[in-house]
C-alpha cells in the first residue's frame, strides 16, 4: 500500500464499540470484527494515515490510550461498567460513549472522516456528524433483519436495532458492503441507495498465513499422518453450524480414517462449563457414535492457527449465515481447500469447484459427499488448495482492503470539504434520536 503524501494523509476516527483490536480472539464477542478493525487500522497507519480506534473500556486496568505503532492509537472509552458486557446489552451505554467521543474529537482538533463498525458504532458516528459535521462511512458487519431471518426469537438484540440500522442506511455518507450478498441484503431489506455503496471485502495477513509442509505441521500438533484431517475453526456458537460438521461424520464410511479438529472456545482447554456449545456438540457426537472421530482443542492463539490450517486436508465452515467470514480466506492462503456454506461472504470468497466446494447449510449429507470426494482425490484437493492461494493473494490481502477503504475515505473527505457546512438532521436522524431516548 503506497504511502500517501502529507497533503493527502487522513486523520481517521475508527469506532468499534464492542470489538477491540486488543481483545483475545475466539470468545463469544471476539471474532471477525476484532480482526478486521486490528488489520485495517494497522494497514492505514502503515500507509501514513493517522488512526484512532475508539472502543469501550471493558477492564478497569486498561490504559486510556494504547499506542500500537506510529500513527495508530487505541482509545478506551468509559461507557457503562468497566467489565465485559454482552454486545446485546450495550445499546443503553451508547449515549455516554458518544458524549465521550465528541469531547475527544474536539480536543484532538477534529478528524477528516469517521469509520463506524457495527450499528451501535454507527449510532455514535451519526451523533458526531450532527454535532461536528464529520462525514462517516459504516461497515455493518452483520444486519439485524438478516439475523432475525435465521435466528428468529433467539435474537437477543433490542427491537430498536432495526430502526437504528434503517436510519443509518439513510444518513450514512457511505455504506461499505463486504460482499455481494451483503450489498443485496442492504438493498432488499433496508432500501439502501446503491449510489452511495461501495463493496470492500475482509482480508487476511500474508505474513501470518501462508503454506507450510503438511507433515511438519502435523508433527508439530501431534496429529496422525495417515488420518484425513477436517478442520473447523472459529467461534463456538450455534449459528456457526459446527453441529452440521459433526453430523456429516455419520454419513462417511466407517472405515474412513477421518479426524475432525474443532478449534475454538472460551478457554485454552475444551471446557463445557465455560463453552456450553462444546457440551452440546459432544452430546451430538455421542448420539451418532462418532465421538472417537472428533477432537476439541479449545481456544488457540493467533500465532498457532497457521499450523492447524496447514495440517488439515480440508477446512470446513457451514454456518447458517455469514456476513463475510475471514477463516475461509486464512485457510485458502495456507493452501487448504475449503468446503463452506453457500451463504453470505463464503459464496464470494470460495469458488465452487475451483478453490473448494459450496454446500447448503444444514445438509450434513451434502457435506459428507464433498469430504469423501476430497479424501478419495488428494491430487484434486491439492489443486484446489493452490487455486485458493492465488485467489486469496490476488484479491483479499489486508493491504488491498485498506487501500480501497482509504480511497473511499478520501472521497468522503473531499466531498465534505466542498460542502463545508454541517448537514442538517433529516427526518430519519430525528426518528433515531427518539428511538434512543426511549431505549434509555
Amino acid at each position: 500500500m503506497r504511502s500517501p503524501s502529507k497533503r493527502s494523509a487522513l486523520k481517521i476516527a475508527l469506532i468499534s464499540e464492542h470489538a477491540s483490536p486488543l481483545a483475545t480472539l475466539g470468545g463469544i464477542d471476539a471474532g471477525g470484527q476484532n480482526i478486521y478493525v486490528m488489520h485495517v487500522a494497522q494497514c492505514l497507519a502503515r500507509a501514513g494515515h493517522q488512526v484512532d480506534v475508539f472502543t469501550r473500556r471493558d477492564d478497569p486496568a486498561l490504559p486510556t490510550v494504547v499506542h500500537l505503532r506510529p500513527g495508530l492509537r487505541v482509545i478506551h472509552i468509559d461507557a457503562g461498567p468497566a467489565r465485559f458486557v454482552p454486545k446485546e446489552q450495550l445499546l443503553q451505554h451508547m449515549p455516554e460513549f458518544a458524549r465521550a467521543c465528541e469531547v475527544l474529537c474536539r480536543n484532538a482538533g477534529g478528524y477528516d472522516v469517521v469509520h463506524a463498525n457495527f450499528f451501535m458504532s454507527g449510532w455514535v458516528a451519526l451523533q458526531l456528524k450532527q454535532a461536528l459535521g464529520l462525514p462517516f462511512a459504516i461497515t455493518f458487519h452483520a444486519l439485524g433483519l438478516v439475523r432475525r431471518e435465521h435466528q428468529g426469537g433467539a435474537d437477543a438484540f433490542p427491537e430498536e436495532r432495526i430502526e437504528i440500522e434503517k436510519t443509518l442506511v439513510e444518513e450514512a455518507d457511505c455504506i461499505i458492503a463486504e460482499c455481494p450478498q451483503d450489498q443485496d441484503d442492504l438493498v432488499r431489506l433496508y432500501g439502501a441507495d446503491e449510489q452511495k455503496m461501495v463493496m470492500v471485502p475482509c482480508g487476511f495477513d500474508a505474513a501470518e498465513f501462508a503454506p507450510m509442509d503438511r507433515s511438519a505441521a502435523r508433527r508439530q500438533l501431534g496429529l496422525d499422518e495417515q488420518e484425513f484431517v477436517v478442520l473447523q475453526l472459529g467461534r463456538m456458537v450455534p449459528r456457526k453450524g459446527v453441529d452440521n460438521v459433526v453430523r456429516s461424520l455419520a454419513h462417511l464410511d466407517a472405515d474412513l480414517p477421518v479426524r475432525l479438529l474443532v478449534v475454538g472456545g472460551e478457554s485454552d482447554r475444551p471446557d463445557e462449563a465455560v463453552t456450553p456449545e462444546i457440551g452440546r456438540l459432544r452430546r451430538i457426537a455421542e448420539e451418532l457414535g462418532v465421538q472417537d472421530r472428533v477432537t476439541f482443542t479449545g481456544r488457540r492463539q493467533r500465532q498457532d492457527l497457521r499450523s492447524y490450517y496447514c495440517a488439515a486436508d480440508v477446512f470446513v465452515t457451514t454456518p447458517w449465515y455469514e456476513p463475510f467470514g475471514i477463516t475461509p480466506l486464512e485457510a485458502m492462503a495456507c493452501g487448504t481447500p475449503v468446503v463452506g456454506s453457500a451463504v453470505g461472504g463464503i459464496q464470494y470468497t470460495v469458488m465452487d469447484g475451483v478453490t473448494g466446494y459450496l454446500v447448503p447449510p444444514h445438509d450434513p449429507t451434502a457435506l459428507a459427499e464433498r469430504l469423501a470426494h476430497l479424501q478419495a482425490n488428494p491430487a484434486l484437493a491439492r489443486a484446489l488448495g493452490r487455486a485458493g492461494i492465488r485467489r486469496a493473494r490476488a484479491m483479499f490481502t489486508w493491504d488491498r482492503v485498506a487501500a480501497q477503504l482509504a480511497a473511499t475515505f478520501s472521497t468522503l473527505h473531499r466531498s465534505a470539504a466542498r460542502r463545508s457546512v454541517v448537514v442538517p438532521m433529516r427526518r430519519g436522524a430525528a426518528r433515531l434520536t427518539a428511538v434512543q431516548t426511549a431505549a434509555t
